[in-house]
């Protein structure tokens, strides 16, 4: 329930909710008129101008409804009990405040996970503040609690169905991407088999025919230009049209790139031994995008740390690395459960045949330690990862 109740307060706001437009405009000019229209008409109305003129202030609030949710369920709400203080207890509201069951769409619909329960106490002690002084009765209170608790249920019902469509649609993206990894692993394959056969026929012939090689290396050279060239494209569909990055790719050697003494946070120390240059370039790859995200993670979320080190070591069969820093175990990380940080680390180790561990030092300090093998042997089942602890490992984003 602890888990559920802290999934929900930091839940941030859906994305992308829709600017505002005329529609919205025309909402608040139809709320106005029906304003206009009640005061006119109701003769019963208490402080009838006094609640005209409320209304009339409380109705733009529709217009932030989307980007601000919470301060435009406070304001109403609020407004609303204050007044009576100054009217002798009675009511000012009319019946035009129903734009309010807006808001409160609103507030579940495009609020975060804190706003909306922020809301729903602000919106309870509205409802019960008139039942305690005498002004709503409870048959009148049920039905305005009946009919807010539709707005809500609306409002998160087109929340989470509009999530559900996207990862419906990040589902079918993922997919396609997938089927275009293995066009392009096609693609490649047949390139690099016809220069295979093209190298195998030149050595064959060479002996016979001294221009062979020749011939043969020019086939080659036009087979690699073409598998290049298919393979840059497919790739910049894979990274959503962004550049292909036609740079080597980060090494064991790149670590040193951590090392400094920022002004703010903890120092990070690296030190390394062995033969780093024999790494596979694999293997070198996945231990720098860890170290990266443990060092990044660390300076994130250790409370008091001074120091954050960096420990690579390479044997004959294994690459071993160890993120260690020097704070707060005592303290609650933001981290209580393995984040995607994490979740990424120990899935890439394990795709390479190798653990992830992560977890609180005895005295002070988190670490995350990591060991690959030279060779690839991982299966990529995502089961050869192990966490010391589920009180959180403070290395997670």
């Amino acid at each position: 329930m602890e888990g559920f109740l802290r999934s929900v307060w930091h839940e941030p706001r859906p994305p992308d909710p829709p600017p505002r437009a005329w529609r919205d405009w025309a909402l608040v000019a139809v709320f106005v008129a029906l304003t206009l229209l009640e005061g006119a008409v109701r003769t019963d109305l208490p402080w009838r101008a006094l609640s005209v003129i409320l209304t009339l202030g409380l109705v733009p609030t529709l217009l932030w409804r989307r980007t601000r949710p919470l301060l435009m369920i406070a304001i109403p709400f609020t407004f609303t009990n204050l007044v009576p203080l100054f009217t002798g207890g009675e009511t000012v509201e009319t019946n035009t405040m129903a734009f309010v069951l807006v808001l409160l769409y609103a507030l579940f619909r495009w609020g975060s996970g804190r706003e909306v329960v922020i809301g729903s106490a602000i919106m309870t002690v509205g409802i019960t503040v008139p039942i305690v002084s005498g002004r709503l009765g409870f048959p009148d209170a049920f039905g305005a609690f009946a009919v807010m608790f539709s707005a809500v249920t609306l409002g998160g019902t087109f929340r989470y169905r509009s999530r559900a469509r996207m990862r419906e649609l990040d589902q079918v993206k993922l997919l396609e991407r997938e089927q275009l990894a293995r066009d392009l692993h096609d693609t490649v394959a047949h390139h690099v088999s016809a220069m295979a056969i093209r190298a195998q026929a030149g050595l064959a012939t060479s002996a016979s025919r001294p221009d062979a090689a020749t011939e043969a290396l020019q086939l080659i050279e036009a087979e690699a230009a073409r598998a290049l060239s298919e393979m840059n494209a497919m790739v910049r569909v894979l990274r959503r049209d962004r550049p292909v990055e036609l740079t080597p790719g980060r090494r064991v050697t790149d670590l040193r790139e951590l090392a400094d003494r920022p002004r703010v946070g903890p120092s990070v120390e690296v030190e390394m031994s062995g033969d780093l240059d024999g790494v596979p370039p694999s293997i070198g790859a996945a231990i720098y995008r860890i170290a990266q995200e443990s060092v990044t993670n660390a300076r994130r979320h250790a409370r008091h740390a001074t120091r954050i080190e960096v420990l690579v070591a390479v044997d004959d069969t294994s690459v071993r690395l160890r993120v260690s820093d020097d704070g707060d175990t005592g303290s609650v990380r933001p981290a209580a459960s393995p984040g995607y940080g994490l979740i990424g680390m120990t899935e890439r180790a394990d795709l390479l045949g190798g653990t992830c561990v992560a977890g609180p030092n005895p005295g002070r300090g988190w670490t995350v330690t990591t060991v690959l093998p030279r060779t690839r042997t991982g299966t990529g089942t995502g089961t050869g990862v192990e966490t010391e602890t589920d009180a959180g490992t403070g290395v997670a984003t």
